[in-house]
C-alpha cells in the first residue's frame, strides 16, 4: 500500500480505490496500481489500473455499466419502506429467502419459488439480523465474526460503566444490534448506537438514522452526503453525553487503511466538538488480534492493549477459556487509559498495581522488564540475552542470536528488507517507498 487517500478517478463497486505498488526483491522502485481498497483477492473485485495507465471513454464507460450493475437492487430508503410492509404483515405471510438474504413481499414470492426460505420471521428475529443473516466471510474484506454473547455483554457493560452514551459502531453489527435492543426493551437504557458497515443487507432492518453503508478501508459513506452528514450529526455532543467508536474490522484487512480511516472518523468527531477540546482524541476500542500490536501503536502511539480476551460465535478457534495457542488472541486496544478499564475477577483477571492495569491471570509481573509482558494469556519467561520477555515455548538459539521454538530452522543467510535487500528493516517500513 502506496497511498491511504482514495482515488475518486478509479472507482469499483465498493468505492475509490486505494494507490498500491508492485515490489521486487532488491529493487527500490516498483510500478504502482490502483485496486479495490477492500478486496485483496482478484476474484472478490477485479479492479486493476496502473497509475500511469491511459484509459479510453469505452473503458470508462464499460466500468461504470459494470458498477451501476453490481449495486444492491433496492436503496436504502426503500428497503425501510419494504420494513414498515413486512411488519405489517400476519406472522403466517413473513418470509424470508436464505438464497438472496432478502426480506420477502407476498407479491415477491413467486419470483423466489426455487428457493430455500424462512416462515414465520418473528419481531424477535428481526431485531437480531445478525442471526438470521448468514455472516460472511472473506476474512480480508468483510469477514463477519460474530461477537458471542459474553463478550458482547461485557463490551457493553463497560461503555454504561464508563459514561458513554453514544457508540459508534464500525463494522459491529452484533454489539449495535444489542443495544437496539436493549434500548427498545428498557426505557431507562439511554445508550444510542450508529451502525457503519459495508455489509448492505443491514439497510432491511434499520432506518438511515441507525444505519451506514460504509466502507471502513477507504472512509466511503456509499448514501453519498446525506450518510455523512448523519454520522457527523451522530458524533455531535448532545446534553452533554460522551462518544465513543468501536471497530472490529477483518483481520486480514491492511492496518494502514483501516488506520487513515479511523483518524478521519476521529477528525470528524473533533469538527463537532466544542472550543476547549482541541487536544481531546475521540475515544475508541480497536478489537484486532495481539499481533497486529505494533502495527496499531505505529498509526496510534498512545493506544495501549488490553489482556482481555474478546471470542466469537462462529469462529472455531477464537473461544475464551481455551489454554495455548488454542485460545482467542482477539484483544481491545483503546486510548483510555488502561486502569479504567475494568476487566472481571471471575474470568481470571487481576489488577496489578505496578502497571496499573488489569491483566490475566497468567501475565506475571516482569522485575527485569518491569512491565506485565505477557501478550497471549501465558506466563511469558525473561532471555537475558534478548533483554526481554519470550513465549514459554522458546529457547535461545545461538546461531540466531534470539529466541524460538526449539525445533525451528535456523536462518543461515539473512536477505533483509524485501524491496531494498538492506538490513534493519522490513518492507512495511522501507524507506526507499513513499508513503502518506
Amino acid at each position: 500500500l502506496v497511498s491511504c487517500v482514495p482515488s475518486c478517478n478509479c472507482v469499483c463497486p465498493l468505492g475509490p480505490t486505494l494507490l498500491f505498488v508492485k515490489t521486487s526483491q532488491g529493487k527500490e522502485e516498483g510500478r504502482r496500481f490502483y485496486a479495490c481498497s477492500a478486496c485483496r483477492d482478484r476474484k472478490d473485485c477485479n479492479f486493476f489500473q496502473w497509475e500511469d495507465e491511459k484509459v479510453s471513454e469505452t473503458r470508462l464507460a464499460a466500468r461504470e455499466e459494470y458498477n451501476r450493475n453490481h449495486q444492491p437492487p433496492f436503496t436504502h430508503r426503500q428497503n425501510v419502506e419494504r420494513y414498515k410492509n413486512f411488519v405489517l404483515l400476519p406472522l403466517s405471510k413473513r418470509r424470508f429467502c436464505q438464497e438472496c438474504q432478502q426480506l420477502l413481499l407476498p407479491a415477491e414470492w413467486e419470483k423466489h419459488s426455487d428457493h430455500q426460505f424462512l416462515c414465520d420471521i418473528s419481531a424477535a428475529q428481526l431485531k437480531s439480523p445478525s442471526q438470521l443473516l448468514y455472516p460472511l466471510e472473506n476474512k480480508k474484506t468483510n469477514a463477519q465474526y460474530l461477537f458471542a454473547d459474553r463478550s458482547c455483554q461485557f463490551l457493553l457493560d463497560l461503555i454504561t460503566d464508563l459514561g458513554f452514551r453514544r457508540v459508534l459502531s464500525v463494522g459491529t453489527p452484533r454489539l449495535h444490534e444489542t443495544i437496539q435492543s436493549k434500548a427498545s426493551q428498557e426505557k431507562d437504557f439511554r445508550v444510542r448506537s450508529l451502525l457503519l458497515d459495508i455489509d448492505f443487507r443491514y439497510s432491511q432492518f434499520y432506518t438511515e438514522d441507525e444505519f451506514c453503508h460504509y466502507n471502513m478501508f477507504n472512509h466511503y459513506f456509499f448514501g453519498g452526503e446525506t450518510a455523512r452528514e448523519t454520522c457527523r450529526k451522530f458524533l455531535c455532543q448532545d446534553n452533554g453525553e460522551r462518544v465513543i467508536m468501536v471497530t472490529d474490522p477483518p483481520f486480514g484487512g491492511l492496518v494502514g487503511a483501516l488506520a487513515s480511516s479511523f483518524k478521519k472518523l476521529m477528525a470528524m468527531w473533533k469538527e463537532t466538538e466544542k472550543e476547549g477540546h482541541n487536544n481531546q482524541e475521540m475515544p475508541m476500542f480497536w478489537i484486532f488480534p495481539y499481533f497486529f500490536e505494533s502495527r496499531i501503536l505505529e498509526f496510534f502511539p498512545r493506544f495501549s492493549m488490553m489482556d482481555y480476551q474478546v471470542d466469537y460465535d462462529n469462529h472455531a478457534l477464537y473461544k475464551h477459556g481455551k489454554t495455548g495457542r488454542r485460545q482467542s488472541p482477539v484483544r481491545i486496544f483503546t486510548n483510555l487509559t488502561p486502569s479504567m478499564i475494568v476487566l472481571p475477577v471471575e474470568e481470571g483477571y487481576r489488577f496489578c498495581a505496578i502497571c496499573q492495569r488489569y491483566v490475566s491471570s497468567g501475565n506475571q509481573h516482569c522485575d527485569i522488564c518491569n512491565s506485565c509482558t505477557s501478550k497471549d494469556g501465558r506466563r511469558w519467561k525473561h532471555c537475558v540475552l534478548c533483554k526481554k520477555c519470550v513465549k514459554p515455548s522458546w529457547f535461545h538459539c545461538n546461531n540466531c542470536n534470539c529466541c524460538a521454538l526449539q525445533n525451528h530452522t535456523c536462518e543461515k543467510t539473512y536477505t533483509g528488507c524485501f524491496v531494498c535487500g538492506k538490513a534493519g528493516h522490513k518492507r512495511s517500513t522501507c524507506p526507499s517507498l513513499s508513503r502518506t
